[in-house]
């Protein structure tokens, strides 16, 4: 633990701490933004984006795909697509953004454990790239709703491989014991591959292996690979996609493992194991992470001698649930002095009616922290915005995204009239 200023590793790219010590990105003042814009305010460096979709292009090449259940909205879904990535959608409602935005639909690859009847009607009839199934229920409804297609549909299978990545237990995905996907183990796996080889409304492109999420030790890669390979020698598809779940930093003595850093490790134990189908992932979080942070203000500091100091803050819960799913750690600081020492140790709580409404347990601090500063949690751009509710009825705030200088909302603020709006008289 250290009273060192915020690590600029966990900023976006563009950051700067000017002279005045206070935080710009892409050069645009954080306390004059969280002014102009209010707080909570979820803030994305636009370049940072950019750059790390065409990391991931670079790195993987046609087919790689981006997460949106990370941070999805028209804008993002219309940015990932023009810096060349596929787009994963995982629901009918995620589904519908990316068409509202005018991604051509080709570009699509369709998750989900339950997809309805309703939402692969849609699918098919809008012309998504990829359905990824996940069950033999999901079988049955591809096999009565494409019966009769001219053209056959790309799909995936996906299996779970039984591996468990050292991660949070409800992030991971590749076990037995699984919500997801076709266990290969039980022979599932290689009797999904068969029954879609057999029906003539359906292509198999590629197999699907996601793990899990927020995964650093690269070798839970190479172990899902290895597990993977007498399978893939099976099976003749021409792309496996290993999902995404690669780690990111989000507080001191992390380190982020670099996007080309990761598909050169699954392509050197695919060639390992001699896999030669095309490897590609469905990078989220690692796209948009670091590139968000969130600007809140103050509203009460409350200090119990000798236990606790709390600090309030007018988000909470509602803005970024994950330290109460996971006990997720965050790092916290004052953009007006950004480059000041920070000894005090505090609680940064939200607004919400529960106790477990903790931002940061143990958050570093400037020592004269008062009601009013605008404060910052970074690396929030992923599993923020896309988890955030309206416990306790609070509007979801706005989403900016800063470029050259310059400020635009992509997600406006809700309103008090929003929250009744669904609301029969």
């Amino acid at each position: 633990m250290t009273d060192a200023p915020i690590p600029m590793s966990l900023l976006p790219d563009s950051a700067v701490v000017g002279d005045d010590g206070r935080l710009a990105v892409a050069g645009v003042d954080m306390v004059d933004l969280a002014h102009e814009f209010g707080t909570p305010l979820f803030v994305y460096d636009e370049a940072h984006l950019r750059q790390r979709c065409r990391d991931a292009v670079s790195a993987f090449g046609e087919g790689v795909a981006y997460g949106g259940k990370a941070f999805l909205c028209t804008a993002m879904a219309r940015l990932v697509t023009e810096e060349g990535m596929r787009l994963d959608v995982a629901t009918g409602g995620e589904m519908h953004v990316a068409l509202a935005a005018g991604v051509d639909p080709s570009v699509l690859v369709f998750h989900g454990n339950n997809k309805s009847d309703d939402e692969l009607a849609a699918a098919l009839e809008r012309g998504v790239g990829r359905i990824v199934v996940d069950s033999f229920d999901e079988l049955d409804r591809l096999e009565r709703l494409t019966s009769g297609r001219a053209e056959p549909q790309p799909v995936m299978v996906r299996v779970t491989p039984g591996v468990e990545a050292h991660t949070h237990e409800y992030v991971r995905t590749g076990q037995v014991d699984s919500k997801f996907g076709f266990g290969i183990a039980a022979g599932d796996a290689h009797r999904a591959v068969a029954r879609v080889i057999a029906m003539p409304s359906l292509r198999l492109v590629g197999i699907h292996a996601h793990i899990g999420s927020q995964i650093f030790l690269l070798h839970s890669y190479a172990q899902a690979i290895n597990t993977l390979a007498a399978f893939m020698r099976d099976v003749e598809v021409e792309e496996l996609c290993l999902g995404g779940g690669l780690g990111v930093a989000y507080v001191s003595g992390e380190e982020t493992v670099p996007i080309t850093a990761w598909a050169g490790e699954l392509r050197a134990a695919c060639r390992d194991e001699g896999i030669d189908a095309r490897v590609t992932a469905e990078p989220g979080r690692a796209i948009a992470a670091t590139a968000g942070l969130t600007l809140y203000r103050v509203g009460t500091v409350k200090e119990i001698p000798e236990v606790r100091t709390y600090v309030s803050v007018d988000g909470g819960m509602s803005d970024n649930p994950r330290p109460v799913l996971y006990g997720s750690g965050y790092e916290a600081f004052l953009p007006a002095r950004a480059n000041a020492p920070r000894p005090r140790v505090v609680t940064i709580v939200g607004k919400h009616c529960e106790s477990g409404d903790i931002v940061v347990r143990d958050a570093r601090v400037p020592a004269d922290i008062a009601v009013g500063d605008v404060l910052c949690t970074p690396v929030t751009g992923a599993y923020g915005h896309s988890m955030a509710s309206n416990y306790n009825k609070v509007p979801r705030p706005a989403v900016v995204f800063v470029s050259d200088g310059s400020a635009r909302v992509v997600v406006r603020r809700e309103t008090y009239d929003d929250l009744v709006r669904l609301d029969e008289p």
